[in-house]
């Protein structure tokens, strides 16, 4: 567009020349004519001449600006473009990183549910076999409880089973058994079993008319039932029936085997005819066949006695055995009542408590039946 510009610029000027120095015809005034149109030409020439240089600088100067111009617009893109580049470079690196770590946190989570899962398996599996064996003790403890039942349900203290207390068969039925064979005053798993209603004999021919003051005692006993024999009902059957009862010629002995009642550590046992085997301590204190070791008189002794787990056995008579076996039944009873596994009436329980009561009187007296 600039040599456009100078080639019509210069056309002008050589036309205006060559118009100029053509005179007109007819033209009376030529010299002074010919001299102003010269001045003319040459003024109209330099001014030309003029914006033709200023068109020129400032076209240069223009093109200077848009060049510095169009240069930092270029080094502003690519300082942006530098950054947009680092940026990416660093979001890319993040994208990675955040791949991986899902990755990672993916697998470990597969891995942690599948860990739970095989403890869930196991306890799972446990849990199966605790409850199969608990089953099967459940189905033990049920048949050996109905076992139990069928036998202590002709087992009372009113109407023992003579197969369960074997001190209370005759001679003639009574087997020997080598060492010897416990028979407590309670059974403990009888008393597990013991949950059925004890129903005390009928007394035929006879009346019977509640004492207030017992009764009341028996009714507080029966509130909270305890062996703690400082209790109001207690303390008076072991000042009327239990002490006179236990209370033989051998005080030391009869103490021992008072103890061994309360404990239930007392184990009773018929006597065979075979050697018996020799004991710990002097016969005198133990007594023998022939002599009985609590009253000290010469009489047929049947049965023997341990007390606990000392392994001395001492040789009581049929009447010392009688008054042992009364107190045996009471407690047994009143264990019974303790535990909760008499479910009567409170009054049968009393008579049912007197009947025992009555026993141990007879029997401190010298009373006992013929098979003893």
């Amino acid at each position: 567009s600039q040599a456009n510009f100078e080639e019509e610029s210069q056309k002008q000027t050589t036309v205006g020349h060559w118009t100029t120095l053509m005179p007109s015809e007819g033209s009376k005034e030529e010299p002074e004519t010919e001299c102003q149109d010269a001045r003319g030409v040459d003024e109209t020439q330099s001014t030309e001449q003029l914006n033709v240089s200023r068109l020129r600088s400032s076209s240069v100067e223009i093109r200077e600006k848009g060049s510095e111009f169009l240069k930092e617009e270029l080094h502003k893109a690519q300082k942006e473009l530098k950054l947009k580049d680092k940026e990416c470079e660093r979001l890319s690196k993040v994208r990675e990183q955040l791949e991986q770590e899902l990755e990672e946190l993916t697998a470990s989570l597969f891995e942690e549910a599948h860990k739970m899962v095989r403890e869930a398996n196991t306890k799972q599996a446990a849990s199966e076999k605790q409850l199969k064996e608990a089953r099967g003790k459940i189905d033990m403890l049920q048949a050996e409880v109905t076992a139990l039942k069928t036998l202590v349900i002709t087992s009372t203290p009113s109407s023992p089973n003579r197969e369960l207390h074997p001190q209370l068969q005759s001679p003639s039925k009574a087997v020997f058994r080598k060492g010897h064979g416990r028979n407590k005053s309670t059974s403990s798993a009888m008393v597990s079993a013991a949950s059925h209603n004890v129903t005390p004999e009928p007394v035929s021919h006879e009346r019977k008319e509640v004492d207030s003051i017992l009764f009341a005692e028996f009714q507080a006993w029966k509130e909270s039932p305890t062996l703690d024999k400082s209790c109001s009902f207690l303390d008076r059957i072991y000042r009327e029936d239990v002490g006179p009862c236990l209370n033989f010629t051998k005080q030391e002995l009869s103490e021992l085997v008072r103890v061994a009642v309360e404990q239930n550590t007392l184990t009773i046992e018929p006597v065979a005819s075979q050697t018996l085997p020799v004991v710990k301590v002097s016969a005198e204190e133990c007594g023998g066949p022939k002599k009985c070791a609590l009253s000290g008189l010469p009489r047929t002794c049947k049965h023997r006695i341990m007390l606990g787990d000392s392994g001395n056995y001492y040789y009581i008579s049929p009447s010392c055995r009688a008054r042992i076996t009364a107190v045996c039944n009471f407690f047994t009873y009143i264990r019974y009542i303790q535990q909760g596994l008499v479910r009567q009436d409170v009054e049968l329980m009393y008579w049912e408590v007197m009947r025992l009561r009555r026993e141990m009187s007879l029997a401190k007296l010298g009373f006992y039946p013929s098979e003893m």
